[in-house]
């Protein structure tokens, strides 16, 4: 009988160890995620930026509200001029595909709004 006891005592006792590394496995990972995720999340943000789409995207975007601001009237060109800003902060309007035209719009929107104030 007591052979049988240690038996069930070494396996309850490797059942209890396997458990607890599992436990300290996943809360290991729990803490190596919360740290590096919003890492992680940031190079994702940069590379979806870098794309081709959204470059062109944003283009098209940016190039179709100013044609909308040129046809608005004055009380519609405020409320467009802040949401024709708001989406050119982030974007690089540096960049070799990006019109001049587009620019100087974008840079005189941003000079009426600032000697506005």
């Amino acid at each position: 009988m007591r052979p049988v006891g240690v038996f069930v005592a070494s396996v309850m006792g490797v059942v209890i160890l396997i458990l607890g590394l599992t436990w300290l496995g996943q809360g290991n990972d729990f803490f190596l995620y919360q740290y590096f995720a919003p890492k992680y999340e940031q190079v994702r943000r940069q590379t979806f930026e870098q794309t081709k789409s959204y470059n062109q995207g944003m283009l098209q975007e940016l190039q179709n509200m100013q044609f909308e601001y040129i046809k608005a009237d004055p009380e519609h060109k405020a409320a467009l001029a802040h949401i024709v800003l708001r989406r050119a902060a982030d974007f690089d309007l540096n960049q070799p595909q990006v019109s001049a035209d587009l620019r100087q719009f974008v840079e005189q929107l941003r000079r009426e709004r600032t000697s506005a104030r």
